[in-house]
């Protein structure tokens, strides 16, 4: 029997999945332009075990400040276009998608506003705003992206059921689910090399999940044109 698809017929709605796709699309650009500022931030370091500076940093924290409205704004469009069966699953991710992106704005507009202010040879400031393990900061980006975020993934995997490019949303919304989760493993072990493994999950594998659900809604917006 082939997989219903997450959308009845009766609840296409063109209109909310020409906004899922815009943001789908928006949030995978800016996952790959994150992915190269980084990459040219590290190999601009002299040590490995140097912070990135700027101007790259800055950028970085931008650039989150721009994902993570983005992705919020693609699952409120997976549950403005989710079956009525799924509704419960995709209000979850909704909630807990939009859980994560209050909370790592919050960080990282303190981070880029404060912070700099701040006098960092003095240890409360080091143990709030800097942005190394362990820190009130790093502590709370964990929690949103190794957490909320990681619960956002999972809950919405039940709503595709389909085929084709449903499929791999569901399969890559299930491993970045995963590896985000996997990265709490850093907080336990207090290794922030093994908290990297979240870093895979919602930084390698989500955007390219985000892409296959822009392509999903593109391929529906044309069945409904038909």
């Amino acid at each position: 029997m082939k997989p219903q698809s997450m959308v009845h017929d009766g609840a296409v709605i063109p209109a909310n999945m020409k906004y899922g796709r815009f943001f789908a699309f928006l949030t995978f650009v800016i996952g790959v332009i994150y992915a190269v500022v980084t990459m040219i931030g590290l190999i601009s370091l002299e040590s490995p075990q140097d912070p990135i500076g700027d101007p790259w940093f800055t950028m970085m924290e931008l650039l989150i400040l721009l994902i993570a409205p983005s992705m919020m704004s693609a699952m409120a469009a997976v549950h403005g276009v989710s079956a009525q069966d799924k509704k419960l699953w995709s209000l979850l991710a909704l909630v807990f998608m939009a859980m994560m992106a209050g909370l790592t704005s919050a960080v990282h507009f303190s981070i880029l506003t404060v912070s700099p202010h701040l006098d960092h040879s003095q240890p409360w400031v080091q143990n709030l705003f800097l942005f190394e393990w362990p820190s009130v900061v790093y502590a709370l980006d964990i929690l949103a992206w190794d957490w909320f975020f990681a619960l956002s993934m999972l809950f919405a995997v039940p709503v595709f059921n389909g085929d084709g490019f449903e499929k791999a949303v569901r399969y890559l919304f299930l491993i970045s689910a995963l590896l985000s989760f996997a990265g709490l493993l850093g907080v336990y072990t207090a290794s922030m090399t093994i908290r990297n493994i979240g870093v895979l999950g919602y930084g390698v594998v989500a955007p390219i999940g985000f892409l296959f659900l822009g392509l999903f809604y593109n391929r529906l917006i044309q069945q409904s044109a038909l």
